[in-house]
């Protein structure tokens, strides 16, 4: 069995299931710290010692004896669908990426000539973003004009795999209520190196990479952009326990309830 987008410290201690944007960088570093007591020096997704990452063939066997045998916290963290989407657009599909380049090379162009979407100069945030939305919506129902990104693929897929495979995970928290629930997983763990993550800083890679949001985030959702949004994300809205009719409060509703979501994305 394989589970994918998963990241384990080198002591064994802690288990992640990496949701993209939802503050993987963050979270990864914090992990890297509790086993080295420093931070990667660089983008913790580039790093490929010092943090067994599934995509690294040496880490698997090391990874899937711990996720079966459950010796350390498995855990992932979620976001607002509204704001994760948004999150994505600006950096993914307005941004410029580290390398300074387009993200996916020709993305942008097949989007512009197909979707009609404009991302250069003082382009319309709100027109092109709601065009975005409907190509992430055709991706993921109809995996067409390609498949979905993992940035923009609903939450619940990722989470699901790690379930589908066998894994169990201890804690699923908000991004919204990052320091508590961050905490909370760090405390239940035997780190090499304590971690307060309310002294960590926010690695946030992707800052910088693309224009600032210029309105609000109920802006850039008219009715039919919710629409298409529950569309995508339901189960998201759902078990992660978000709004789905107001974009404009990105707090969850109550807790993730573990139990609903191993019953329902183990299926």
């Amino acid at each position: 069995m394989a589970f994918p987008g998963t990241w384990m410290t080198e002591s064994e201690t802690l288990v992640y299931r990496v949701v993209p944007k939802c503050a993987c960088s963050t979270i990864g570093q914090i992990m890297f710290y509790a086993d080295h007591g420093r931070y990667y020096d660089g983008d913790i997704h580039d790093a490929t010692e010092g943090l067994h990452k599934w995509a690294q063939d040496a880490s698997q066997p090391r990874i899937e004896a711990v996720v079966r045998a459950g010796t350390a916290p498995a855990f992932t963290c979620v976001r607002n669908p509204y704001t994760r989407i948004l999150s994505t657009f600006f950096d993914k599909i307005a941004g410029i990426q580290r390398n300074g380049k387009r993200y996916r090379g020709n993305l942008i162009p097949e989007l512009s000539a197909h979707y009609g979407i404009r991302v250069d100069g003082d382009f319309d945030q709100i027109a092109s973003f709601r065009r975005f939305l409907l190509f992430a919506r055709d991706t993921i129902r109809w995996k067409k004009p390609m498949e979905p990104d993992i940035h923009w693929s609903a939450m619940s897929s990722h989470v699901a795999t790690f379930i589908a495979n066998g894994g169990r995970y201890d804690a699923i928290f908000h991004l919204e209520g990052f320091e508590p629930g961050m905490q909370a997983v760090l405390d239940r763990a035997h780190l090499r190196v304590p971690v307060r993550v309310a002294d960590v800083p926010r690695f946030n890679e992707s800052a910088g990479h693309g224009p600032a949001r210029a309105h609000p985030v109920a802006d850039y959702f008219d009715d039919l952009a919710r629409h298409l949004m529950w569309d995508i994300y339901h189960r998201d809205f759902r078990l992660f326990r978000y709004d789905p009719d107001d974009p404009s409060n990105p707090r969850p509703t109550g807790p993730v309830d573990l139990d609903e979501v191993h019953a329902k994305l183990g299926r």
